[in-house]
């Protein structure tokens, strides 16, 4: 079994998925080099995991090119 050597998340280290990366990006700053998982995101910002989930949702229904 190979090990994972994707991005992973800068404060757990858990892989993450491009949503993951794109909301990184668009809540923090488009040229953003590390990323956090829906997790540590949520922790930072204080919401729900949930909530990131449906935004992300929102700004990929909105055309925003971090989400296609």
């Amino acid at each position: 079994m190979s090990e994972y050597t994707g991005p992973v998340c800068i404060r757990c280290r858990a892989p993450l998925t491009r949503d993951e990366i794109g909301l990184t990006k668009k809540l923090i700053n488009r040229g953003c080099t590390e990323f956090q998982c829906y997790s540590c995101l949520a922790e930072h910002f204080r919401v729900t995991v949930e909530d990131l989930r449906r935004k992300a949702e929102e700004f990929r229904e909105m055309g925003c090119t971090l989400f296609l």
